[in-house]
C-alpha cells in the first residue's frame, strides 16, 4: 500500500470527498448532506487532506486546530473500496503526528453506533472520556475519546 496525503487543493476534491461522507456512514444516519458536507470540506479554518492510493481518492480527513478541543480529528472518512486496507490507520497515525506538533491531545467524535470506528480507535490507543447523549440526532450518542501525550500545561 502506497498512500499520499496531502492538503485537499482542487473543487473536485472537495466535491468528491462531499459525495464520498454524504453517502457514508456514520453521515447518513446523522443526516449530513452533500451541502452540508460540502461547506465541512470547504472550510478554510480547519486542515483538510485527501489520500491518495495509486492515484484513487481513498479517504480523506479533516482536523480543527483550534478552540477548546485545539487538536480535534473532525472526520476520517475511507471510500468503501479502500476499507480494511489499513488506509484509516494511516489517516488516523498522520493526524497524529500533525497535531501533535503543537497540541498535547487528539480528541475525536465517534458515534455510538459506529462499532467498526470505536475498535479502531481503541486498539489506536484512544481512551473515553464522556458521552453527549442525543447531540447530533435523537436515540445516539457521541463519544468523546482523547489520546494525550502530556496535560495543557506543566506544574
Amino acid at each position: 500500500m502506497s498512500v499520499d496525503i496531502r492538503p485537499i487543493a482542487t473543487r473536485d476534491e472537495v466535491d468528491h470527498c462531499a459525495r464520498l461522507m454524504a453517502s457514508s456512514e456514520p453521515w447518513i444516519t446523522l443526516r449530513r448532506d452533500v451541502r452540508q458536507s460540502r461547506r465541512i470540506l470547504s472550510n478554510p479554518g480547519l486542515e483538510r487532506y485527501v489520500a491518495r492510493d495509486d492515484g484513487a481518492l481513498a479517504g480523506f480527513l479533516i482536523l480543527d486546530l483550534h478552540g477548546v478541543f485545539a487538536g480535534y480529528l473532525k472526520t476520517v472518512c475511507v471510500a468503501p473500496e479502500f476499507r480494511n486496507r489499513g488506509i484509516g490507520t494511516t489517516l488516523v497515525h498522520f493526524a497524529e503526528n500533525r497535531i501533535f506538533r503543537e497540541h498535547q491531545n487528539v480528541f475525536i467524535l465517534v458515534s455510538s453506533f459506529n462499532r467498526d470506528a470505536q475498535r479502531l480507535y481503541e486498539r489506536l490507543g484512544y481512551e473515553v472520556v464522556g458521552e453527549l447523549k442525543d447531540f447530533v440526532v435523537e436515540g445516539h450518542s457521541e463519544i468523546l475519546l482523547r489520546k494525550t501525550i502530556g496535560p495543557l500545561r506543566t506544574l
